[in-house]
Order: structure tokens, then C-alpha cells, then sequence
């Protein structure tokens, strides 16, 4: 290797791309070609990364394994960072297996940290634990330590373990500055500010606060009753009972737990049950119904008392009620939870993320655009949706993944 392509790669690790382009741009070969594709993915020209790193590939030729495992895994780093969650995973398996029996531990680790945080992305926390399992951080370049580091903090963070989050963005914290690569350090910065800013509202006795991850957790590890509306379950301690598939029953409680400890007139919980104009015999006939069936379903948590106007929740041994809802409730926060990390998204990877049908996305997207609250780009398979993000707000509750249920 010469020792322009030498610098070049220097200048590209420490965060430096134009660095690298100034002694390789005009070049074709195809050690210059990765470096390039390298270069412009870290200035954010994602299309054309992909381009240059493809052609380099081809260029390499089936005689250096080792160099086109690694285009391979530069492509899956720029196909994560612009959310083409798609992309195939089995070519990255691949080209990591051709780097760990070629003796490249480094970008085999890399290739390994790539699949743990698509796995992140999309809420699959228990298969990207074990994949952290088989790597050792202290075998690795302060950047890798730093993505280790991120990702155990993300894991910790979905689960509500905020002291271990910490202790993770604290060590990401050392490791970046040792990188000494400004985006490494902005990121860690980033993801620091999530476990500051307000994650949750918390609706008790008929008054709101906004709270922390860390008083989110603390609010599910209490004694209380937690009707959890960024879930749609109701919690006490280790008894969980899921309502996120039976919308009317979620209303009624959510109505009953907001006004406890005083009762709901019948009217107002038909029209958050039903959504009722007007109310008739039919009308009450049905609420009875839907709240012999909720009072079933809470029969370990709490009971249903009937009153003179409607009804009021009864929670056993005198529990507290808490609602735990989102900082911001708006139609689609779960779509606009996954757009407000500031990247771009295909509504073919958000359909991935959320774990439904493209078409429902993209109603929610051409919903949100119709309000000025997203904006697209591109078109076609190339079209990308983007939203700045809610200042002073974290949307973690709103990801994919359970909270923790003891």
C-alpha cells in the first residue's frame, strides 16, 4: 500500500474525510475507490458512498477476499446510518466470517457491532445482548469501545436501567475522547442527554409533572398502580395486563385511572370508549358490557366500583393510581419516535422497525405530512422521510421494545 492510500486511511480514522479526499480523490484504483466511498459517507453523501464502495469491490476482484469483506461492511455501516434496515444482513455474516478467518479482528468486531445495533434499532434486545456477549471492548480500538459502550447504553435505556445507562455513556464518554473523533464524541453527547430530558408524563390525582427515564423507572418499581399509556398495559409490581390490542377497554381505564380516586360520569366514558355524540339505551347497554369485560380483565389489580354517576376504579389494599403517558401525545408517535433521532427513513424501514405493514406507514407518513410535521425527499425506492427532532423531549418509551415487567 503507498503511502498516499496509507495517509488517507489514517486521515479517514481519525475523522478526518477531506483529509483522505485531498490525497486520493482523483484516483480510480481500487484501494482509492473504498477510501473515497469511506470519505463521502462520513461527509454524509450516502448515494455516492455506495457507488464508490461498489465499484471498489468489483475492483478488488475474487483474489483479496479480505478487501471487498471490507467494502462489504463499510456498505452495511453507510446502509445502518442512512436506515436501509433491508439491507442483507446474510452478505454482512459473510464478509464477517471472511475477516475472522483472515485474522482481521478489528473489522470483524466492527461488522459484529453493526448487526447488534440494527438489532437495537429495531427494539430485538435480547439477540443483540447475546451478540455483545461474544465480543471482548478491551480488544478494541477506542472507536469500537465507543460503540460497545453505545450500545449497552441503548439496551439499558430501553429496559430502564438507568444507573447501568449511565455507567455506559460514562465509559463511551472516555473512550470517544481518546478516539479523539468529533462525531464519536457528539454522538455520546447525544445519546447523554436522553437520561436528562423528560421521557414521560406522570397524571395522578389529577395532576401532571413530567419525568426523567430514572423516575420512570422508579414509578414502575413503586407499589403503585401504573396504567403505562406508552404501552397500553396496566402494571402492578410483576402482574402485567396488556391492553394494547383492545383500544375501547384501554380508553375506559385510561379515563377511570386519570380521575381516580373520584368516579366517571357514564356520558364522558362513552365518548372516550365510543366516541358517542349522543348516548341511548344501546349505547349504555354496551358500556355495561365493556366494563364487565375490563373489571375481568383487572380482577388481580383492581376492581370496578359503580356510582351514582358512572364509575370509579377500586385498586386493591388501597394502592395508589398513576398514569404514565408520553411527553407528547400525538397520532403516529411511534413513527414520529423512530424520525426525530434525525436520520433519514424509508417507510419500508419503519415498516421493519414497527413491526407492521409498509401501507399502514405510509398512510401515518402522508398523514403527518398533510400536517407540516415531516418532510420527504427523493423518490420512488429512494425516497427518504425526515423531521427535526421534539425539542427538550426523549421518545425511548415510544421504540420498540417492552418495558421491564419486575
Amino acid at each position: 500500500m503507498d503511502s498516499l492510500i496509507t495517509a488517507a486511511a489514517r486521515a479517514l480514522a481519525a475523522g478526518d474525510p477531506l483529509g483522505a479526499l485531498k490525497r486520493v480523490a482523483l484516483r480510480t484504483d481500487a484501494p482509492a475507490l473504498a477510501l473515497r466511498g469511506i470519505a463521502m459517507a462520513q461527509l454524509g453523501d450516502f448515494v455516492r458512498a455506495k457507488e464508490l464502495l461498489r465499484k471498489a469491490a468489483r475492483a478488488f476482484g475474487p483474489t483479496e477476499p479480505v478487501a471487498r469483506a471490507r467494502c462489504i461492511v463499510a456498505e452495511a455501516d453507510i446502509a445502518l446510518a442512512s436506515r436501509d434496515l433491508g439491507w442483507p444482513g446474510k452478505m454482512l455474516d459473510a464478509a464477517r466470517l471472511t475477516l475472522e478467518a483472515h485474522g482481521d479482528r478489528l473489522n470483524a468486531g466492527f461488522a459484529r457491532y453493526l448487526e447488534v445495533r440494527r438489532l437495537l434499532l429495531i427494539g430485538r434486545l435480547d439477540q443483540a445482548e447475546r451478540g455483545l456477549a461474544d465480543l471482548d471492548p478491551s480488544l478494541f480500538p477506542p472507536a469500537s469501545r465507543t460503540f460497545h459502550e453505545l450500545v449497552l447504553a441503548g439496551i439499558a435505556m430501553r429496559r430502564l436501567r438507568t444507573k447501568e445507562a449511565r455507567a455506559a455513556l460514562a465509559r463511551a464518554e472516555r473512550a470517544a475522547h481518546q478516539a479523539r473523533i468529533p462525531a464519536l464524541i457528539a454522538e455520546v453527547e447525544s445519546a447523554s442527554r436522553v437520561l436528562n430530558t423528560p421521557a414521560a408524563r406522570l397524571i395522578a390525582r389529577g395532576n401532571e409533572r413530567f419525568l426523567r427515564l430514572q423516575d420512570v423507572e422508579a414509578v414502575l418499581a413503586s407499589k403503585a398502580i401504573v396504567l403505562d399509556a406508552c404501552r397500553n398495559v396496566v402494571r402492578h409490581t410483576s402482574k402485567v395486563v396488556s391492553l394494547a390490542r383492545r383500544p375501547v377497554l384501554f380508553a375506559l381505564v385510561r379515563a377511570l385511572a386519570e380521575a381516580w380516586p373520584e368516579d366517571v360520569p357514564r356520558d364522558l366514558l362513552l365518548a372516550r370508549g365510543f366516541g358517542a355524540r349522543f348516548v341511548d339505551e344501546s349505547h349504555r347497554a354496551r358500556l355495561r358490557v365493556e366494563i364487565g369485560r375490563l373489571r375481568r380483565m383487572l380482577r388481580k389489580v383492581a376492581d370496578i366500583g359503580a356510582t351514582k354517576r358512572g364509575f370509579t376504579l377500586v385498586p386493591q389494599r388501597g394502592r395508589e393510581v398513576v398514569v404514565l403517558a408520553r411527553p407528547v401525545e400525538e397520532e403516529h408517535g411511534d413513527v414520529l419516535a423512530f424520525l426525530t433521532d434525525g436520520e433519514s427513513w424509508s417507510s419500508s424501514a419503519l415498516a421493519l422497525a414497527l413491526g407492521t405493514s409498509q401501507r399502514t406507514v405510509q398512510r401515518a407518513l402522508d398523514s403527518l405530512a398533510a400536517e407540516g410535521k415531516v418532510q420527504s425527499f427523493g423518490r420512488a425506492r429512494s425516497r427518504r422521510w425526515i423531521t427535526p427532532p421534539v425539542p427538550g423531549f426523549t421518545t425511548v418509551l415510544l421504540l420498540p421494545a417492552p418495558l421491564p415487567i419486575d
